[in-house]
């Protein structure tokens, strides 16, 4: 994949010195999907741009599952929406690592999460990392796939993290992973919300 003309990579500098920035979010009303991050990295933070790091196989996993038509650098991630996707994070400052994450500070993640998913109301949102999830949302024994709440109405469905730290996925099993919930997300869900 090529970067787009314009794009810079982010200096070692920059991403030193990138804990705890925010990247703003990809979303608008009437999304389909609505991909959440845990939280952004370094990389991602020192660019501006979600799932940034070279090595995350967020988007080859969404192009290969028939999200997008081609698949979009990082710097083309405004054209999620025309595809009626979009992407946040749990938590919006960036780190190292997600296991630098305090407990607490998923928790009103995913309050805030909530929230912003009943102003926005899209069909489904997608957490991508299920630890990060469970911590999140209260839920210590969701496992990845199609969550039995909802909120406000919009499907929940956990997929597998796409970092390049994540061995037990590759790059085919997580674009199977995607795929399954583009095939089965025009199934609304009717569940309790949370």
């Amino acid at each position: 994949m090529t970067a787009p003309a314009g794009f810079r990579p982010p200096s070692r500098t920059e991403v030193a010195t990138a804990a705890g920035r925010t990247i703003p979010d990809v979303i608008a009303p009437g999304l389909t999907e609505l991909f959440s991050g845990i939280n952004p990295g370094l990389y991602s933070a020192a660019s501006g741009l979600h799932f940034a790091r070279p090595g995350n196989r967020f988007w080859p996993a969404l192009h290969r599952a028939g999200f997008t038509p081609r698949q979009l650098h990082p710097a083309e991630q405004e054209q999620l929406l025309e595809y009626r996707l979009g992407i946040t994070n749990i938590v919006p400052r960036a780190t190292a690592r997600a296991d630098e994450l305090r407990a607490a500070e998923l928790v009103a993640g995913g309050r805030a999460l909530a929230a912003k998913v009943r102003q926005f109301r899209p069909a489904w949102l997608a957490v991508v990392g299920v630890t990060a999830y469970r911590v999140a949302f209260g839920r210590p024994s969701a496992t990845v796939g199609r969550q039995p709440e909802t909120i406000g109405g919009t499907g929940i469905w956990v997929l597998p993290n796409p970092s390049g730290l994540n061995a037990h996925y590759t790059l085919d099993t997580l674009a199977a992973a995607f795929a399954e919930l583009r095939d089965l997300a025009v199934v609304y869900p009717t569940k309790s919300d949370i």
